[in-house]
């Protein structure tokens, strides 16, 4: 699939449904006791590395972002979609929000002390995954901890209507953690751990916890 196709209808679709999407999901974290545990783990992997800033890569509308700043955590977030942003940035002032692309991510080497993907590479081809874990690689310090959230599953769906009934057009790819997890090492990152979710549920989903090396 052609990188800019299928990242500009990425775009497109969230920015269609950015305002649906964030009033679904504002208060989604409340019912998920693993997800806020795994993140309270991040944060504090994140602080014993030293602490600094952390990237929400792929935020959406900003939820998780907002909840590791409570945790005490420097986070921000970075999203493909212009539309999400605004909503982030109107829904949680005074946290830093830009635009940006996972798979050309504009921070400087070694910028970033921790960096969170929570469900942003889904609608990333497996060809393009590669080269988001490089750019993941490049900008974390040695040391810091990347977490990663993802569907689980095989093979990939065309999404052609989402939330609020609005029409959308991105594939959905679901994954082993295997394969993610040889794809992080052959970026150079350390395998730490990974928790299986919702076992029971059609579309389960895996947490992985990974490390750039000292």
């Amino acid at each position: 699939m052609h990188t800019d196709r299928w990242l500009a209808d990425t775009r497109t679709s969230y920015d269609t449904v950015a305002v649906s999407y964030a009033d679904r999901i504002r208060e989604a974290l409340a019912g998920e006791p693993f997800l806020r545990a795994a993140l309270a783990l991040f944060a504090d992997q994140v602080s014993a590395a030293g602490g600094g800033p952390v990237a929400d890569v792929g935020c959406g509308p900003g939820h998780v972002t907002a909840h590791l700043r409570r945790s005490g955590v420097d986070a921000f977030g970075i999203d493909l979609s212009p539309a999400m942003i605004d909503v982030a940035r109107r829904d949680h002032p005074g946290v830093r929000f830009e635009v940006g692309s996972m798979t050309d991510l504009g921070l400087a080497d070694t910028s970033v002390a921790g960096l969170l993907a929570f469900w942003s590479l889904i609608h990333v081809p497996d060809d393009a995954v590669p080269t988001v874990f490089d750019h993941f690689h490049r900008v974390l310090r040695p040391g810091g901890p990347l977490l990663l959230g993802f569907h689980v599953g095989d093979g990939s769906r065309l999404k052609t209507r989402g939330y609020g009934g609005h029409p959308m057009n991105v594939h959905v790819h679901r994954r082993r953690p295997d394969p993610v997890a040889a794809w992080l090492r052959d970026a150079g990152f350390t395998l730490e751990a990974q928790m299986l979710l919702d076992l029971d549920e059609a579309v389960p989903g895996a947490v992985l916890f990974a490390r750039r090396p000292s």
